[in-house]
């Protein structure tokens, strides 16, 4: 069951419906007019950053609300910065990352242990947990390992092996380095610039080459897969796949642009770049 639909986008902006609740928010890609136009009256709240950061119609809206996407039940809720807990244009990757696992767990005949670096609210944790995996999810922000948490409660996956880390990344792969801990399949979304757990300054172009090279040596003797992906302009798909190329051999290296994508006249909206490595 899959409660979001990109319904249009133009304009600079894109109309989406999250279960019960249809938000017109900003998308600087959609340079192109929409398709439906008369539809945008749809929208239950509008959001603005033309004039700093500005709700219109969020006071209509429940303090959160739950969606199913691709499988996973979400917690969502309207923040400060237009965010809503979910970035729909990943659920595509949900769906390669569970039925990658559950067939890997099929062939080895026992859990594969998954890493979300930079893990955000869950979502693919936990399409990786429905794939049999044991989990460990590691953000920053406290605020979202706990929505994260939530999230795994909704999907009846509170008691499921998953680790919750609330940590600076390069610093946990660190450690894990030295307990011998090591991973069949990682993900990492990094961000263009954040802060750690402790304050530390995350930013993409000087930070990226040492996560990664953490990332190989926590990548356990039979690896399933390495997936990067990324949000951060400039970082095309051509980029990321040279970029895990110098990391590992030997593997099928696929990469191209995540999409929102809708029915009928919805034209997909490019919203970030992956690539990823499968043994």
């Amino acid at each position: 069951m899959n409660e979001y639909e990109l319904l249009d986008s133009g304009h600079g902006r894109k109309l989406e419906r999250f279960g019960k609740i249809t938000l017109d928010r900003p998308c600087a890609q959609a340079v192109w007019n929409p398709s439906q136009p008369d539809r945008w009256k749809q929208a239950d709240a509008f959001f603005t950053r033309k004039q700093g950061l500005e709700w219109r119609g969020r006071d209509q809206l429940p303090n959160s609300w739950i969606a199913q996407v691709n499988g996973v039940r979400m917690k969502l809720s309207t923040t400060d910065f237009g965010h809503l807990g979910v970035f729909p244009e990943t659920r595509e990757m949900w769906d390669w990352i569970r039925q990658t696992l559950t067939t890997a767990t099929r062939q080895r005949s026992e859990p594969l242990h998954f890493l979300n670096l930079f893990a955000y609210s869950g979502g693919a944790t936990l399409a990786a947990a429905q794939g049999g995996a044991h989990c460990c999810h590691v953000d920053a922000s406290k605020g979202m390992v706990q929505w994260a948490r939530e999230n795994a409660e909704l999907n009846g996956l509170k008691e499921h092996p998953i680790r919750w880390i609330v940590d600076d990344v390069n610093k946990f792969l660190t450690r894990e380095i030295k307990r011998g801990r090591r991973y069949d399949a990682i993900l990492l979304d990094p961000p263009s610039f954040g802060r750690g757990k402790g304050g530390e300054l995350y930013k993409i172009e000087h930070a990226l080459l040492e996560t990664l090279q953490l990332v190989k040596k926590v990548l356990s003797q039979q690896p399933c897969f390495l997936y990067l992906t990324s949000h951060t302009p400039g970082f095309t798909p051509i980029v990321l796949k040279n970029l895990i190329q110098q990391l590992l051999d030997q593997g099928q290296l696929d990469s191209g642009e995540m999409l929102l994508t809708g029915a009928g006249s919805a034209f997909p909206v490019p919203s970030g770049t992956w690539a990823r490595w499968q043994a």
